[in-house]
């Protein structure tokens, strides 16, 4: 079961159809929408500031959301992909976008609706990235524009095959 911790008078509160990896982590002022999965050794440490997850959101194994005491808040929409082993630190996260495996977005920084950070990469505080943005690299510069439709339909199809690989868990 995951360890799902109250702190400073702050309870997680999680979404129906949830999926909670055993060993994920879960603390103080955080909430998660509906739909969305949460997956091995991740940390959602909503102990300084708050930490704000929509609906249909995956984020995947060994990932960690901090942020910044009394500064940065963190702030995912619908439909996120958030890949394996990434760090977010303060930033906002727009509908329809998708973080790639080991990527650092820190604080300040936006990744507008439907863009892509490529695997890897390194966002810098305060980095603005334009809805239907490619941006890769450390630190992350923008590559090319994408097609926001099809970059949010391939995240609406990501978020719903990992709903579905959290039914296998049941």
């Amino acid at each position: 079961m995951a360890l799902i911790k109250p702190l400073r008078g702050f309870t997680p509160v999680i979404g129906k159809e949830c999926f909670l990896a055993d060993n994920a982590t879960i603390i103080g002022d955080t909430i998660i929408g509906d739909q969305c999965s949460i997956w091995f050794n991740t940390v959602l440490r909503g102990d300084v500031n708050s930490i704000r997850i929509g609906n249909r959101v995956n984020i995947q194994d060994g990932s960690v959301l901090h942020t910044l005491y009394q500064k940065s808040t963190i702030e995912i929409g619908n439909d996120v992909s958030i890949g394996h082993n990434v760090t977010i630190h303060g930033a906002k996260i727009k509908d329809g976008a998708l973080v790639g495996m080991g990527s650092v977005v820190m604080d300040d920084a936006v990744v507008g609706e439907g863009s892509i950070v490529a695997a890897g990469s390194v966002v810098l505080s305060k980095t603005i990235i334009e809805p239907g943005s490619l941006y890769g690299g450390c630190p992350a510069k923008f590559i090319k524009k994408v097609d926001i439709n099809q970059s949010k339909e391939l995240n609406q199809k990501i978020a719903k095959n990992y709903l579905m690989y959290s039914k296998w868990y049941e």
